[in-house]
């Protein structure tokens, strides 16, 4: 008796730690893209909230390989150098010097969208994601535009965009 209380006890905690851990992973990768994709949205006005949105679902919150290994935040497929440094690790996606150049291309990938001229400086993130998605950014279609909606509303991310849109006043 006393070992399945002590061993519920020890479950427990480590549940507790486990939870902790798995909720500082979405805001550190916030205070370290925010400002990021904050600086894209006012340049190019792509929504910092598609911007983030798109990074945090693809790279898995900065810890899939591409997004360690490549810096590739997007799932842009290109060349990498992952070979010549001697990884067994083998990927069709491109590497970036700097994760900002990652959210760079990311959103030159976007400005090359007919659409493109039309949506700039639209904040509805879920009329991007459409037009994202009629254009075929991803192949996981309506599946990915609801993944990256529950990020936004997740985390709130919209809210970056208003932060963005009462600064222009």
């Amino acid at each position: 008796m006393f070992l399945r209380k002590r061993n519920l006890l020890l479950a427990g905690v480590l549940a507790t730690s486990m939870t902790a851990a798995a909720q500082k992973a979405p805001q550190k990768y916030l205070a370290k893209y925010r400002p990021i994709a904050v600086n894209l949205s006012k340049e190019t006005g792509v929504p910092a909230s598609v911007i983030l949105g798109v990074a945090m679902l693809e790279s898995g919150l900065g810890t899939s390989k591409n997004a360690r290994l490549l810096r590739n935040h997007f799932g842009i497929v290109g060349k990498n150098n992952l070979a010549k440094r001697g990884h067994t690790y083998r990927s069709v996606y491109r590497e970036f010097a700097t994760d900002t150049a990652s959210y760079r291309q990311f959103v030159k990938v976007l400005q090359k969208k007919k659409w493109y001229a039309s949506m700039q400086g639209n904040e509805d993130y879920q009329l991007w994601l459409k037009k994202m998605i009629a254009s075929h950014y991803s192949s996981a279609g309506h599946v990915w535009v609801e993944r990256v909606t529950r990020m936004i509303r997740t985390y709130k991310l919209y809210e970056l965009d208003d932060e963005i849109k009462l600064a222009k006043r």
